[in-house]
């Protein structure tokens, strides 16, 4: 039988074509980076053999949509077996394509595999592809293509960089802007691009590697020191930021060491009952005691409430554009300086690196996501930092329950 694959574009096509074992791809939003994966990984299962590709998480605009074009072309395929809840096709001839997320690195070990696509990987971290997934290729001598759009010079940008380097002979690099997919009308392209910043522009339509992102805030990766924490240091006195979501965004806590003046733990939740959201709260200041401070407008006013009748101390924040912009502004403030420090965690980073603002016709600044992405994390930050500036007069010791009166907001 003949398999229908999907067609590709000149540029896709360069890609494709490359002999090299290693590809690195820097693309523009809507470029088709995710539809060129799909290609490669499908010839390779068609012909019996395993292939995996990685996404950030399974909830990612790159994990949903590669999904859906491989279960889109798996039904066309007589004895094609798809699991829903495994995320895997396995193909008549013996092949098998697995969608895995890179939230956890460590859940992707494996051996023998012969290809690997890792989509939007400047949203993982560097371990997930040199402890997990580089290993899983060597039996095989399997091959990998790293696809993204740039997010300032990380580790995705240092593996771009060796596509050039004649030293590494099986690598290969390529850069192509939103505007080189030729069934993508210029019109489009430019419309993309017209309320963006310019450096913002730069990154998500150009797909140039900017010095450290073309957001917000700048410095974002010098920040990064110290390890994710499971609980509280004795004697550290802790902040929880809590911004709150039920179905299109995420609930996200960040806990800060107001000491250390750094971000132990990040938490983000999506899909899930307020009910569970309200216990993982609860399970999170268990470990980190403090203040919390949890966004009270719309759908957050009842949860405070709710924690407060159940003794826990909690400051609401209203979310205005005048209060959100003098606490960005605060946290952006404190990455230029080094003020801050935040865990190796790559949805916060990612986050922090793609905020944008945006003038309205009166003048005014809007701090947003891009559209399609989220903030939820950096909003949480933005909160737990407001109660670094600001934090309560008697230290809490791990282990220990602060009273109502030990955490008042100063």
């Amino acid at each position: 039988m003949r398999i229908r694959l999907p067609s590709l574009h000149e540029g896709q096509r360069r890609v494709a074509e490359h002999p090299a074992r290693f590809k690195v791809l820097a693309a523009g939003r809507r470029w088709g980076k995710s539809k060129l994966a799909a290609t490669l990984l499908l010839e390779r299962a068609l012909r019996g053999l395993p292939v995996w590709w990685v996404t950030p998480s399974y909830n990612s605009a790159s994990g949903r949509s590669g999904w859906r074009t491989v279960r889109g072309i798996a039904r066309e395929i007589p004895g094609a077996q798809i699991s829903l809840m495994e995320r895997s096709v396995k193909f008549p001839g013996g092949g098998i394509l697995e969608l895995r997320s890179a939230e956890d690195p460590d859940s992707l070990r494996g051996d023998g595999l012969a290809m690997v696509a890792l989509d939007e990987c400047a949203f993982m971290r560097e371990r997930t592809w040199i402890e997990a997934v580089r290993p899983a290729l060597a039996d095989r001598r399997g091959s990998a293509i790293f696809i993204s759009t740039p997010k300032g010079r990380e580790w995705f940008w240092k593996l771009w960089q060796r596509g050039g380097d004649p030293q590494y002979t099986d690598w290969a690099s390529f850069r192509f802007p939103s505007g080189n997919n030729p069934y993508l009308h210029p019109d489009e392209v430019e419309a993309m691009g017209r309320d963006l910043p310019e450096l913002v522009r730069r990154q998500e339509i150009e797909a140039e590697f900017l010095e450290d992102g073309a957001g917000v805030f700048r410095r974002v990766l010098e920040a990064v020191r110290g390890d994710t924490l499971n609980a509280a240091l004795p004697g550290h006195r802790y902040v929880i930021g809590v911004d709150w979501a039920r179905i299109r965004d995420f609930t996200a806590f960040a806990v800060c060491d107001t000491q250390e003046r750094r971000c132990v733990r990040v938490d983000r939740m999506g899909g899930i009952e307020y009910a569970a959201q309200i216990m993982r709260l609860k399970e999170t200041h268990r470990r980190f005691p403090g203040q919390i401070i949890a966004e009270r407008n719309s759908m957050g006013d009842p949860l405070v409430e709710q924690l407060k009748r159940e003794g826990l101390p909690v400051y609401p924040w209203d979310t205005t554009n005048a209060s959100k912009a003098q606490a960005v502004d605060a946290l952006a403030l404190a990455f230029e300086r080094g003020e801050i420090g935040i865990p190796e965690d790559p949805v916060l980073i990612a986050e922090l690196q793609a905020y944008e603002c945006e003038r309205l016709p009166g003048g005014l600044l809007r701090y947003n996501a891009p559209p399609g992405l989220h903030d939820d994390t950096v909003v949480a930050l933005m909160l737990a930092w407001q109660g670094c500036q600001r934090p309560a007069e008697t230290t809490v010791h791990a282990g220990g329950r602060p009273s109502i009166e030990e955490a008042k907001w100063l």
